[in-house]
C-alpha cells in the first residue's frame, strides 16, 4: 500500500509530466517548403495558358483554370517564400496570372473570382482583400510602390461593399446583400491598418475602427472566437467558427496595438489567442482547412513580437507535423486520401515558409 501523502505526490508528478509540451519534432521546414513549392509548380502551373489549375488531377473539368481564391493562397505563400529566397521573383510571376482576373467594371476596378476570358463570375470582397493583404506585406518588405498601388486599389473596391444596413459592415459578395461576413470585414480591417501604417492617412484608421466595432458587436462569440456571418434579412447569425475568421480578428488587434499603442488591443489579442488555442489546436490536429489555419498563424507570428509565449506556435507546430506525417501523397502534395485544391496547397506552403522563417530566427 502506498501512503496517502505519497499518492498525492505521485499524482502531482504525473500531472506535471502530462502538462509538459510534447516533444518537438526536428523538421527542416525550409527544405519542406522548397519541395512543396516545386511540386505545386510541377502539378498546378499551366505554362501554355499562363494560369494555374484548381486541382492537380483536374477533377473539376468544368473549370479550366483555378479560382482567384487559389491564387490568393499561392500569392501570400510566395511572399513568405521570397523572404527565404529574396531573389526568387515569385510575386511578379504570380501577379501576371492574377492580372488576368482583373475587371474594371463600375463602381470600381477589382478582381473577378474567375477569369473573364473563360466565364464571367462574381467579385468577392474577401478574395480581393486577400490580394490586398499580400500586396501590403510585400510593400512593407520591398518598399516598391507597385504593391502599395495594388493595396490602394483593393481598398477602393472593398469600400463599394459598405453600407449602413445593420449598422455598417462589408458584404461578402458584390451584388449580393444577403450576408455580411467576418471573412470580408476582418481582412478589411487589416488592409485599412496596413495602409494607415504605410501612408498615415487618418481615413484608413477610421475605417478600421468602424469595421472593428461592427464585427465585435455582431459576430463575436461568447467563447472569444468569431461567428461566420450575419444574415441581413433575418438578422440572424451563422454560428460556424473557422480558424481564419479568428485569425483576422486576432491580427486586427495586434495591428491596432501597433497603430495606437493602446494596451486594450494587445490584451484582446492575447485573450483571442488563448481562446483559439483551446478550440483549434488542443487535440494536435487541424480542425479545418490548411489555408484557414495559415491565416491564424499569421496572427500568432505577429503576436510573438509583443508576447513571447511560444505555446500558440508550438501547439500549431504539433498540428503541422501531424499533417506532414499523415497527409502527404505520393506526388509530395498535401492530400493523401483525397485530392486537395490549390488553396490547400498554398495554405500549407505558407505555413511551412513561415515555420522555416521562425526556425531561422530560433523561435523553436
Amino acid at each position: 500500500m502506498i501512503p496517502a501523502k505519497y499518492k498525492t505526490l505521485l499524482f502531482a508528478f504525473v500531472l506535471v509530466i502530462y502538462q509538459l509540451p510534447q516533444k518537438i519534432v526536428a523538421q527542416n521546414y525550409e527544405h519542406l517548403a522548397n519541395n512543396l513549392h516545386k511540386q505545386i509548380q510541377k502539378h498546378f502551373y499551366l505554362p501554355r495558358g499562363v494560369y494555374y489549375r484548381e486541382f492537380a488531377d483536374s477533377v473539376a473539368p468544368q473549370h479550366k483554370v483555378s479560382y482567384l481564391w487559389s491564387l490568393c493562397a499561392l500569392w501570400q505563400a510566395d511572399n513568405e517564400m521570397e523572404k527565404l529566397l529574396p531573389r526568387g521573383n515569385l510575386l511578379r510571376k504570380d501577379f501576371s496570372v492574377i492580372e488576368k482576373y482583373n475587371d474594371n467594371a463600375a463602381p470600381a476596378p477589382g478582381f473577378d473570382s474567375y477569369p473573364g476570358e473563360f466565364k464571367k463570375e462574381d467579385r468577392y470582397y474577401d478574395d480581393n482583400q486577400w490580394i490586398g493583404l499580400t500586396a501590403m506585406d510585400a510593400y512593407k518588405r520591398t518598399n516598391q510602390q507597385f504593391y502599395l498601388n495594388v493595396g490602394e486599389k483593393i481598398y477602393r473596391f472593398m469600400m463599394t461593399g459598405f453600407d449602413t444596413v445593420s449598422g455598417g459592415g462589408l458584404y461578402w459578395k458584390e451584388g449580393d446583400k444577403s450576408t455580411k461576413n467576418t471573412c470580408s470585414n476582418g481582412p478589411g480591417i487589416i488592409l485599412a491598418l496596413q495602409l494607415y501604417q504605410a501612408t498615415k492617412k487618418q481615413t484608413y484608421l477610421d475605417t478600421a475602427l468602424m469595421l472593428y466595432g461592427w464585427v465585435n458587436k455582431h459576430l463575436e462569440a461568447p467563447t472569444g472566437l468569431y461567428y461566420d456571418n450575419l444574415k441581413i434579412t433575418s438578422n440572424t447569425v451563422a454560428k460556424y467558427q473557422f480558424s481564419y475568421n479568428t485569425g483576422t480578428m486576432l491580427q486586427s488587434n495586434v495591428y491596432l496595438y501597433e497603430c495606437t499603442r493602446q494596451q486594450k488591443y494587445l490584451n484582446e489579442a492575447n485573450r483571442i489567442a488563448d481562446a483559439s488555442l483551446n478550440y483549434f489546436y488542443a487535440k494536435g490536429m487541424f480542425r479545418d482547412d490548411y489555408w484557414f489555419n495559415a491565416v491564424l498563424l499569421r496572427a500568432y507570428q505577429q503576436l510573438l513580437k509583443y508576447n513571447p509565449d511560444k505555446r500558440y506556435i508550438l501547439a500549431f507546430k504539433n498540428c503541422v507535423d501531424n499533417a506532414l506525417h499523415n497527409d502527404v501523397n505520393a506526388n509530395g502534395l498535401m492530400g493523401k486520401t483525397k485530392s486537395l485544391n490549390l488553396v490547400a496547397q498554398g495554405g500549407m506552403l505558407e505555413i511551412l515558409a513561415r515555420f522555416a522563417w521562425m526556425q531561422k530566427m530560433h523561435y523553436f
